[in-house]
């Protein structure tokens, strides 16, 4: 089996730096986080903004993803069967239950927002389409977790006061969702 190409894994690298960091980042933080050279670094980086996936702000020298990249996200979602399967009851479910409805799959042990029909009402929402949510403090990814085997254990991080960060805790959360589910079904029929 012919090995990797060790150029396309240190971009994907830096892409995946400049995704989950806090903004921008200058050429010597990235360098020196991935452990390359600068003169390396700064050739893909430059590499990347000729292609559009990475920006350079002009009066920082910073570097922060490029708007070519979400082309690429959309065209994966716009080929997503699950998506394109649930646009159709997923706006009268919002319409009907009065709430948001987001419909995901599981990737790289996390919730990967692939639809997202907002609240019918004039709240404040922000589309999360593309995003990636932990499995463990979101109601979609408890769903998931529920009903789905071969998941990774998630890490059970707190993002606010009231997610789950034990392990007993979470099997108790995900069997009241197995039960809700039975009694929803059962009222249904």
């Amino acid at each position: 089996m012919p090995g990797t190409v060790q150029s396309i894994e240190r971009a994907a690298a830096i892409l995946r730096m400049l995704a989950g960091g806090p903004g921008r980042l200058g050429l010597s933080e990235i360098a020196r986080s991935l452990d390359l050279a600068k003169g390396t670094t700064h050739g893909i980086l430059r590499t990347l903004q000729g292609v559009g996936f990475v920006e350079q702000d002009r009066g920082s020298g910073q570097y922060q993803l490029g708007a070519a990249l979400l082309h690429l996200g959309t065209s994966y979602l716009d080929i997503n069967e699950l998506r394109s399967r649930s646009i159709n009851w997923a706006d009268p479910l919002a319409a009907r239950s009065g709430e948001a409805v987001r419909i995901g799959t599981v990737l790289e042990g996390q919730v990967l927002v692939v639809h997202h029909v907002f609240r019918p009402d004039d709240t404040f929402q922000t589309l999360d389409v593309g995003a990636l949510l932990p499995l463990h403090a979101t109601a979609l990814g408890k769903v998931l977790l529920a009903y789905r085997a071969g998941i990774p254990d998630p890490d059970l991080s707190a993002y606010t006061r009231k997610t789950i960060v034990g392990a007993r805790d979470l099997s108790t959360a995900l069997e009241l969702v197995r039960e809700t589910h039975r009694s929803a079904a059962t009222a249904g029929s």
